[in-house]
């Protein structure tokens, strides 16, 4: 992979990889390609965000800025990615804060159950006007190489699972649970009592399909168009999270482009969020109709009661002083405000069980709504 990338590195030179050629931002008149990683595949909710970006930002710019779009896997796994951004291999990514955990700490937040908002709509609320978030945390991150941009929702997550169906913390004693690396995710799990392993989401149909691990969690959309589904015999509709994706740039590149240019990717950006609200929406209520429609793989679909979705949250609370104190670097500051402009939206107490009225938009036919993935 290494001697491949070096390879495309070389003959895409000159088209403004290190932030030399392409920080005129266009004024040269000479054109420019821009390289965006993804975390997903063609027709999944990341790359269809990749790809609507790409094409505004090539309109505004009069065809002089060409950004290509790259499915997971064409450079890479998740980790590899990451380091690519960082490095200014590649100017722009959208990537999961669950793959960076084990670089910027503060980022290992987003894997605390039962923190956002119920409602998915509510939760974009927060990710696109928090403080703590688009200011305290993307400082987190600047000092690394990688400025996000924008954080977004990709729907609430869901568990999928075979041998037993989740619906009680006891279910997941001893349960070979998926999970991405960030190391929060697997305190997350312990305090279920499941056995949580990391893995790419790459080998994760086989390791399902094997019985190597027993369960997962993803968004709606992703279990069904990664075909999770069809080897898993229950998806518990939980809505224990959501999946949190960043649009992020290299800082360097990023700094080193005029001010036009910047203006024009942060106003393509503000201009997103309510397009992959939308898309998100979309592509996790039909695939939670494709899931119940589907005969030849049936899936038992689970939605947990009120009462229920409380006993995983009352198991979750003390993940977040583990966090705290185990995990960031500023004493659970970041989170601490976060935690507060979550309440300020919801009028409601983060960890509180929020009833009926919390219900995820995507839920609201009872059944369907996605989250965290990959």
């Amino acid at each position: 992979m290494a001697l491949s990338l070096s390879g495309f590195l070389a003959a895409c030179g000159g088209n403004g990889g290190d932030g030399g050629d392409s920080a005129d931002g266009g004024d040269s008149g000479e054109s420019q390609t821009w390289r965006m990683v993804t975390e997903e595949v063609d027709g999944q909710v990341q790359y269809e965000y990749a790809q609507e970006f790409a094409d505004r930002i090539n309109e505004k710019t009069d065809g002089q800025v060409t950004i290509e779009p790259y499915e997971f896997g064409g450079l890479g796994n998740e980790t590899d990615q990451v380091e690519q951004l960082e490095t200014g291999a590649v100017e722009m990514a959208v990537m999961s804060p669950g793959f960076t955990g084990n670089m910027v700490k503060e980022g290992q937040l987003f894997a605390l159950h039962f923190l956002f908002p119920d409602s998915v709509e509510q939760t974009q609320e927060v990710l696109n006007n928090s403080e703590a978030l688009n200011t305290d945390l993307r400082e987190k991150y600047e000092e690394h190489g990688i400025t996000p941009l924008a954080y977004w929702t990709e729907g609430a997550m869901q568990w999928t699972s075979s041998g037993t169906a989740i619906e009680s913390p006891s279910d997941f004693e001893g349960f070979k649970m998926r999970t991405q690396t960030s190391p929060l995710i697997l305190e997350s799990y312990r305090a279920y009592g499941a056995d949580p392993q990391s893995m790419s989401w790459g080998e994760l149909y086989t390791a399902l399909d094997r019985g190597t691990v027993e369960g997962q969690e993803n968004p709606i959309f992703f279990i069904g168009d990664a075909s999770f589904y069809e080897v898993q015999e229950y998806m518990t509709i939980s809505n224990h999270n959501n999946y949190v994706a960043m649009t992020t740039v290299n800082s360097d590149w990023y700094n080193g482009l005029d001010e036009e240019m910047q203006s024009t990717i942060d106003e393509t950006v503000e201009e997103m969020q309510e397009w992959v609200f939308e898309e998100q929406k979309a592509q996790n209520e039909e695939w939670l109709q494709t899931i119940k429609e589907d005969e030849e793989n049936p899936t038992e679909i689970i939605e947990l009661t009120d009462e229920q979705r409380e006993a995983f949250r009352s198991a979750a609370m003390d993940v977040r002083d583990f966090y705290r104190s185990e995990v960031s670097t500023v004493d659970g500051e970041i989170l601490d405000k976060l935690e507060q402009e979550i309440t300020d939206i919801t009028g409601a107490e983060t960890g509180e069980s929020s009833g009926e009225e919390g219900s995820s938009e995507e839920g609201s036919d009872s059944e369907e709504d996605s989250g965290s993935e990959e």
